[in-house]
């Protein structure tokens, strides 16, 4: 029979070491978390930003219009065919088939008839621009009286309203009835094929109870009157483009204005629900509608062959997906770094708690201990934290980031479970399926590598020059698993390149000190040489943290440096003031600016955009300006430095000139007259600068305004810091409300408005954060791991004559190899890996989004906070500890260390 176990072993070992337990569970818990964050996040910001790019494109793009044309060139439509009745029993049909994620927002849908063109009005009274008469979208949209209120008058009736009939009722809304000068009561008459010119009565005016719905901004003409511009033959002309509802049951009516007019049915979609996921459901959806399965099955349910889907939607997604995939593969560099230092890190818990528990296992071996049974037992104790703190970790996860995949996150917190049940048991066991006497020192000086390492190592050395080359070849637009890990392979070859040189610099430091009168430095040497080959695993943990803490941190570095780079450019400095097209800006605008608290200086610019050049070919744009202060604006934004001395020239003669390569290689080296509104000069090009605060992406001349009889400001170019917007804003308002003005500080903010970006930028700041907590959670395990041996260690030389002062030097002097390896090797690391991969590594999308393509290539550059921040901060934690471990020690007494037998 069986005995039964006095104490059941899980809850035995869990009183008997608390607190590595409670350590574990709040590792697991803190990477369980991050697993199941990361993709939940990703999908965060990509359902976000689908829907921002669906909503900012507007109804009229991304909702779905079904056509049906009726009649021909040879033959007039039939009053039959447009008959509301037979408009609205198809309706049902066509919204049946909009499946999900095509939902269709039934609220918002309307449907009716309406004139193929818009008809011209004959009555002079309407206003007319530039001589041309009112043109007119002549609707039957149905439910007018659900969105709209009668503000004067009535609705329209349809009654009488028949193709043969002479005069129709309509209601117009109140923007079109102010612009339009019409009053109620009114008749608009418009000619008709083969018959006397018709009316239309208007009867009443409507006020649309919510403007900005789909009802009203699918055809935004119908809500409210636009100045639309003929086309250009024989010349251009202005007119008023609006619209008239007429009733229903007036569809017949519209035969009589248009012998071809069309039904429609217009339907917005539900876009709040929609999810990044749902990608492939809609463009399935959208070629189905368009062209396949559902346009034959529309067909049936309108009785129409001459019928067609319009929608934007397609290319819409074709957008998003080119902006994602440009993202993504970033994204993926932060998140595989992340995701390697937490494995790392794992694995090295296990590790640790493996080498301190030798002793424990070749005991329980030695007393007839299977390998099965003990490897069961401990994972099983460790199972019991490890498992709820996983689950405890999702569970926050979905709090912090409700939205987002279930599967992704679910897999990414069981795998941190599997791993932090099965590292410890197969680390801890592995060393003990061989009975052995004894096991001797493992000493990292002493170790050599074994040929199954060498062989590890060299696959890793070549997997990571294969990502490094694929990445520098293809870039991160063509990114796969293996390219987006380059980063953590260069940093993991070099992590475990230094743990084969670890022992190289303690033995080269350890032999002069050897012949030295002090013992402290040796002898900390030397327990830093006596380190185990476990504890060679903070230094990788620690390498692969910093190097992906640094290349995260550089990563947002350059997305920032970017941006800022790109709004000065695109404002030319901290504020610009323009006039309007061929106008001047006020004399004492400049005055009014230079008062301001926070301005430092205003430079005064006259700008032609439109200056012939002699040799007749593409214009270019003049500048001119005031040498002193636009010499300093330059020097300031450093876009085209030059000295006040280059533009400055004799009182006489020709002008020196600044221009661009094209502008100098057209003029030439000789004089070339030049004539401007400004005046006449003669200019001679002495200097050739790729770009100027005035100009973005434009060829230049560039000259002194001094010499121009009638150069007045058309630009304004404050800079400074700290002043107030709004007083901005009111000191330009008092020179006219057509004068703009751009701020660099919003020119910036617009290019990190979508969520795509934000989204990215923040996975970034997030695997900073992570790779740098993990990094001093590297350096404290380490450290408290082997703490109860160096305070035995303290405690046995304090009784031999061991000061303070000593203690602390013997323990930090312990501590700071592997710090200051680790440091400097990540920093080193980091700058290697950005050199290596920044070529490879284009930024454009997160840090520009879709002004990446003007102001060229983002890539990757070296942010030097990055890089010391962090390796200082782990050196500064190690000194730390360091520090608080001989202070703690020397307040307790050291009969506790002195014990006969005690193995520490």
């Amino acid at each position: 029979m069986r005995a039964k176990a006095v104490a059941p072993w899980v809850r035995t070992r869990l009183k008997a070491a608390p607190i590595p337990s409670a350590a574990l569970a709040l590792l697991v818990l803190v990477t369980a978390f991050l697993a199941a964050v990361f993709p939940r996040a990703v999908d965060t910001y990509e359902t976000q930003g689908l829907r921002t790019q669906l909503v900012e494109a507007g109804v009229d793009r991304n909702g779905i219009e079904v056509d049906v044309a009726v009649g021909s060139d040879y033959e007039s439509a039939y009053p039959q065919q447009v008959d509301p009745e037979v408009i609205r029993q198809a309706l049902p049909g066509i919204l049946e088939e909009l499946k999900h994620p095509l939902t269709p927002d039934r609220s918002e849908v309307s449907y009716g008839a309406q004139t193929n063109r818009p008809k011209k009005a004959l009555d002079p009274w309407l206003p007319r621009p530039e001589g041309k008469p009112a043109e007119f979208v002549i609707s039957t949209q149905a439910g007018v009286d659900r969105h709209a209120r009668v503000v004067e008058g009535r609705l329209p009736q349809g009654k009488g309203g028949t193709s043969t009939s002479g005069q129709a009722e309509a209601a117009v809304t109140v923007a079109t009835a102010k612009a339009l000068k019409i009053k109620l009561g009114s008749v608009i008459h418009f000619p008709a094929e083969g018959r006397e010119p018709v009316g239309v009565k208007i009867t009443g005016f409507v006020e649309p109870r919510n403007p900005q719905g789909s009802y009203w901004s699918f055809d935004p003409t119908l809500r409210t009157p636009a100045i639309a511009l003929s086309p250009p033959a024989p010349t251009p002309a202005k007119y008023w483009l609006a619209g008239l509802l007429l009733a229903p049951e007036s569809s017949a009516f519209l035969v009589a204005l248009d012998p071809k007019p069309h039904l429609y049915w217009r339907i917005p979609l539900v876009l709040d629900s929609l999810e990044s996921g749902d990608l492939p459901g809609i463009e399935e959806g959208v070629a189905s509608l368009e062209n396949g399965p559902a346009l034959s099955r529309l067909s049936y349910v309108t009785g129409s062959s001459a019928l067609s889907v319009s929608t934007e939607l397609d290319s819409l997604l074709a957008q998003f997906i080119a902006a994602r995939e440009a993202i993504t593969p970033v994204v993926s560099v932060a998140v595989y770094g992340i995701g390697a230092v937490a494995l790392v890190v794992l694995l090295m818990t296990g590790a640790l708690t493996a080498a301190r528990r030798t002793g424990e296992i070749t005991l329980l071996r030695a007393r007839g201990g299977s390998v099965r049974g003990i490897t069961g037992r401990i994972c099983a104790e460790t199972a019991v934290v490890a498992v709820p703190a996983a689950a405890l970790g999702w569970w926050l996860a979905t709090l912090v980031r409700p939205e987002g995949r279930l599967v992704p996150s679910v897999v990414g917190a069981s795998l941190v479970a599997l791993i932090a049940v099965t590292a410890l048991p197969v680390r801890a066991v592995v060393g003990h399926l061989r009975l052995r006497a004894h096991g001797g020192r493992e000493d990292l000086v002493a170790a050599r590598p074994s040929p199954r390492r060498t062989i590890a190592e060299l696959t890793a050395l070549v997997l990571a020059v294969g990502a490094v080359v694929a990445l520098r070849r293809r870039g991160s637009e063509d990114a796969d698993g293996l390219v987006s890990a380059a980063p953590v392979m260069v940093a993991l070859i070099a992590a475990l390149l230094l743990v084969r040189l670890y022992p190289l610099p303690i033995r080269i430091a350890g032999r002069p000190l050897m012949r030295r009168r002090g013992a402290i430095g040796f002898l900390s040497l030397a327990r830093a040489g006596r380190t185990s080959a476990a504890q060679a695993l903070p230094l990788l943990a620690l390498l692969v943290a910093l190097t992906t803490a640094a290349f995260g941190g550089s990563v947002i570095a350059g997305i920032a440096d970017a941006r800022d780079e790109a709004a000065l450019q695109a404002v030319g400095a901290d504020v610009r003031v323009n006039a309007q097209p061929n106008k001047s800006l006020p004399k004492e605008l400049a005055g009014r600016l230079r008062a301001l608290d926070g301005i430092r200086e205003v430079s005064p610019v006259y700008v032609d955009a439109n200056m012939r050049m002699p040799d007749g070919g593409k214009e270019i744009t003049l500048i001119a300006v005031d040498p002193e202060s636009y010499a300093r604006l330059s020097a300031r934004t450093g876009l085209g430095a030059f000295s006040p001395g280059e533009l400055k020239g004799p009182g006489s003669g020709a002008l020196p000139a600044l221009a661009t390569p094209k502008v100098a290689e057209r003029l030439g080296r000789g004089e070339n007259a030049l004539r401007t509104p400004a005046g006449d000069f003669t200019a001679k090009v002495t200097g050739v600068r790729e770009t100027t605060p005035a100009s973005f992406g434009a060829d230049f001349l560039l000259v002194d305004a001094g010499r121009l009889p009638d150069a007045d400001d058309s630009a304004l170019f404050a800079t400074g810091s700290g002043y107030d917007p709004a007083k901005l804003r009111k000191a330009v308002a008092t020179a006219g409300d057509s004068i703009a003005f751009e701020q660099r500080t919003e020119e910036r903010a617009a290019m990190a408005d979508s969520p795509l970006q934000s989204g990215a930028e923040t996975v970034y700041g997030f695997a900073v954060a992570a790779g740098a907590g993990y990094a001093v959670l590297a350096v404290l395990l380490s450290l408290l791991q082997s703490a109860p041996e160096r305070t035995a260690l303290v405690a046995r030389l304090r009784t031999m004559g061991l000061g303070k002062g000593q203690a602390r030097r013997l323990l930090v002097l312990e501590a700071l190899p592997q710090a200051l390896l680790a440091a400097v090797g990540g920093a080193l690391v980091a700058v290697a890996a950005m050199e290596l991969l920044a070529p490879g590594l284009e930024l454009g999308q997160i840090a520009l989004a879709a002004q990446a393509d003007v102001f060229g290539d983002v890539q990757l550059r070296m942010d030097p906070w990055s890089l010391l921040v962090p390796a200082g901060g782990v050196v500064l934690l190690a000194v730390s500890v360091a520090l608080v471990q001989a202070w703690w020690t020397a307040r307790q007494t050291s009969l506790t260390e002195l014990r006969a037998g005690d193995s520490r």
